[in-house]
């Protein structure tokens, strides 16, 4: 073979060029192995090799190994989250009259139930608790309607836990939390979520009826008009200071628009926009006319 770096003729086994002393054996700075001057990787363990200086050897690099590092944890959030809490009904009677095998594969068959009805609306199942489930609406991804999915997720799970001859209690708060990243944190869903909204969805629950669903007034007012309720007005609730204002979701409405849904006290008119609107209603025209018109619009929410 060829030195690489005077060209001269050396050996195939050669460790060293005779003309110009270059290191013609690259050992892996990882294991040791020894490879030929020209190899980037090392061929017993697949470590990087490091260019290799004209004249020099190489020395393999003994590192201790490291313990691995602590997974990086999400900083805590401030956001606003929907939380539903189902609990089933009579579970008390059933583990009486139930072999525990038996019983363990119905609530087996409800966690399973409560799981794949809630993933359809985007809820994230936080914990099994017994026969208690804790969902998640706004995580880990947030949307516009989270709200509402969550009472369909409700009044769906109604329907899908009377297939197994079982019923449910369901709460429904709306607000603000402090959550931090579940997976991987070590901690309970408890502790990762910080707010009165959990428990606010507890109470709830705890005040609804067999086969009904309760809501606060802040996901009632998200909502709006997109289902029927019946007004329970404000309610005591255990560890509240103050009475909450609840609803009980009946049925979804049958206003096929969202929009009309969502305004059925009227639109809100424009102030002090008269130039723009008159700026609209122009670009409006010329759309009509063929004339290709685009407009941006930027408010803040809501």
């Amino acid at each position: 073979m060829q030195c690489p770096s005077c060209h001269a003729n050396v050996a195939d086994n050669a460790k060293f060029c005779q003309q110009c002393g270059y290191g013609l054996s690259r050992p892996c700075p990882t294991c040791g192995h020894a490879n030929s001057a020209q190899s980037n990787f090392c061929a017993q363990c697949g470590g990087a090799i490091g260019a290799s200086p004209a004249g020099k050897v190489a020395k393999p690099e003994h590192r201790a190994l490291q313990p691995a590092s602590a997974p990086e944890t999400s900083p805590a959030e401030r956001r606003q989250l929907t939380i539903m809490f189902c609990d089933m009904v009579g579970s008390t009677a059933l583990a009486t009259g139930l072999d525990v095998e038996d019983l363990r594969e119905v609530i087996t068959a409800y966690h399973t139930t409560v799981a794949l009805t809630v993933s359809k609306f985007g809820g994230f199942v936080a914990k099994f608790m017994g026969d208690g489930v804790l969902v998640y609406f706004g995580y880990p991804h947030a949307h516009e309607n989270d709200a509402e999915q969550a009472v369909r997720a409700a009044l769906a799970l109604l329907d899908a836990v009377a297939r197994l001859r079982q019923k449910v209690r369901i709460g429904i708060a709306t607000g603000l939390v402090v959550i931090e990243e579940l997976l991987g944190s070590g901690a309970t869903p408890e502790q990762a979520v910080v707010g009165e909204t959990p428990n606010l969805a507890a109470r709830l629950q705890g005040l609804a009826e067999p086969n009904s669903i309760v809501i606060d007034s802040q996901t009632h007012t998200q909502i709006g008009g997109l289902f029927e309720y019946d007004d329970l007005g404000d309610v005591e609730l255990k560890g509240f200071a103050r009475s909450v204002r609840a609803w009980s979701v009946l049925a979804a409405s049958a206003i096929e628009s969202r929009f009309d849904a969502m305004h059925q006290s009227g639109t809100a008119s424009l102030v002090g926009r008269e130039e723009e609107f008159d700026l609209l209603l122009r670009r409006w025209q010329q759309a009509k006319r063929g004339e290709g018109r685009a407009v941006l619009v930027i408010g803040e929410a809501g």
